[in-house]
């Protein structure tokens, strides 16, 4: 630790990497409370690999017709194809309902399966692609910041206008809709603040591993709070610690620290669970 706050004043890449760390949970933990109440966990699992299709076909169109697609990043890919899915798994999820695990084996299959097929027929290597996957907190970019506080923004006021709408779809869908809510405008609402926080968190933790950071934090705060106000606070704190402790304890050393961040949100997780077992068996 001592050597981090040393090197910390010199180099950039370790505040941008911080700045990252708490702009990520600020999005995870507003949203993980959401879709651990909802229960669509794996749902933001198949958006995360649809990505990776958005993330081929950028760097497909870039790299091949660099005259028109030149501009486009394949973080713009991932947003664009995230949004996608995230609308088309809304859009059918009412109709389809009693099948939805076949529907998101096979979005999460074919995101990932388009985004391997275009990256192989794209001429170079990319070295970039990897960090995408795994995520590279240790390398974040001022410009990377700010499209970060840019979706962060977009997440958060979308959820101060649509929280009792989101609260009641979480809760009980048929109270959501005898009180006039739109189901499915409401839960393609979620899905798309989930998406954007699937690209917010793949500079910390890579799409691969972002089911984790969305769901563990707050199922770790869900053992010890109930309301979603309180489960969203706590949920982001806890987010702010995984993203920073396990950062500046692995500083130095040869593990990587996204592997380090999503290890500890499952340490947490697994302590937290067998403490709330202990306590049920001592009242």
């Amino acid at each position: 630790m001592i050597q981090f706050l040393h090197d910390l004043a010199e180099s950039r890449f370790l505040v941008t990497g911080l700045l990252a760390g708490l702009l990520a949970s600020l999005a995870c933990g507003v949203i993980g409370p959401y879709v651990i109440t909802r229960r669509i966990v794996f749902l933001s699992g198949a958006i995360a690999h649809m990505a990776v299709g958005g993330i081929g076909a950028a760097l497909f169109l870039a790299t091949m017709w660099p005259g028109t697609f030149g501009w486009l990043r394949p973080i713009h890919g991932a947003t664009l194809a995230a949004l996608a899915g995230a609308v088309v798994i809304g859009l059918i999820h009412e109709r389809v309902a009693e099948r939805m695990d076949t529907l998101i084996g096979a979005l999460w299959s074919i995101g990932m399966a388009v985004g391997i097929l275009l990256i192989k027929y794209t001429p170079g290597y990319h070295t970039e692609l990897m960090s995408y996957l795994f995520g590279n907190i240790v390398f974040v970019s001022w410009v990377d910041l700010r499209l970060m506080l840019v979706l962060d923004a977009l997440i958060l006021g979308t959820v101060l206008v649509f929280h009792k709408r989101f609260l009641a779809l979480c809760l009980d869908e048929e109270q959501a809709q005898l009180q006039g809510i739109s189901l499915v405008g409401t839960n393609i609402a979620l899905l798309c603040v989930v998406a954007l926080t699937v690209i917010v968190l793949t500079q910390v933790v890579g799409l691969i591993l972002v089911i984790a950071l969305l769901s563990l934090p707050a199922a770790t705060a869900a053992h010890h709070v109930s309301r979603m106000a309180p489960l969203i606070a706590a949920s982001t704190g806890i987010c702010v610690v995984l993203t920073t402790v396990p950062r500046i304890a692995v500083y130095g050393t040869r593990i990587t620290p996204e592997s380090a961040i999503v290890l500890a949100a499952a340490g947490l997780y697994l302590v937290s669970v067998l403490a709330t077992r202990l306590r049920g068996r001592g009242c």
